[in-house]
């Protein structure tokens, strides 16, 4: 049985503030929980409605699930995790910055594609949306496990500071189809709305975009970013492997 103080300390667990003051976040779905037990990701509780799940999961009614989930329909099983100590970055090869991204879903999807092309680290501005809020855990499938995520107060100064060059990809950009996108630099890609901040164009050595193929003024206006991603990833790794 839940009681009232789990229930308490996993609805406090959707803001942001109550996640640093407590050190936990909350994961929900059994392909993201396992994902994280088999990383060895320390965790407080793990609930489920299923009897089997695992030998430390607490049983709940579906209702009681219900009440703790952030999500319209829950999933068969939640869990409380202990948020990671910050990391040195790494410094990649290929780095992935992304600036102002404000939706939990292209978040969780970016962060799944950086771990499916290998990437294991992504840097964020401060005002990109927590990777530990749940919708973001959640979209990305349990690639958080594999993919770290620094928040850096200047996105530009730390990309800099890795000596490669850095581009952004932007409307007005050098189509990627056409010119041969370098394996060693950084890559920053901005908001759903706004695209790249302007102070971030003073570190741009060049921009790249992703052409539309639609002839006339009828057409799409952009991009979202989490496509756009997956499309310059694809292009970027073009030849890799065989």
């Amino acid at each position: 049985m839940l009681s009232s103080n789990q229930r308490k300390l996993i609805s406090h667990l959707q803001k942001k503030k109550y996640r640093l003051e407590k050190n936990l976040f909350v994961a929900e779905g059994k392909k993201v929980i396992n994902e994280l037990i088999n990383s060895d990701w320390p965790f407080k509780n793990l609930f489920s409605t299923e009897e089997d799940f695992h030998p430390d999961s607490e049983l709940l009614t579906s209702d009681e699930m219900k009440k703790i989930s952030n999500f319209k329909t829950p999933s068969q099983a939640l869990g409380v995790f202990v948020l990671p100590e910050p990391q040195k970055i790494l410094s990649e090869p290929i780095t992935i910055g992304v600036d102002g991204i404000s939706d939990p879903g292209n978040l969780g999807t970016i962060i799944r594609l950086c771990d499916w092309f290998g990437i294991s680290e992504l840097i964020c501005s401060k005002n990109t949306v927590d990777c530990f809020n749940a919708k973001v855990i959640q979209a990305s499938m349990g690639s958080i496990a594999r993919v770290k995520c620094h928040y850096v107060t200047d996105l530009g100064e730390v990309l800099t500071k890795m000596q490669k060059p850095i581009y952004g990809a932007t409307i007005d950009g050098d189509s990627i189809y056409s010119t041969k996108l370098p394996n060693k630099a950084s890559y920053i890609f901005g908001s759903e709305s706004h695209g790249i901040s302007k102070p971030l164009f003073n570190h741009l050595k060049g921009e790249f975009s992703i052409p539309s193929f639609r002839d006339g003024d009828n057409r799409a206006e952009s991009l979202n970013v989490a496509n756009a991603t997956a499309i310059f990833l694809s292009e970027l790794f073009r030849g890799s492997k065989v």
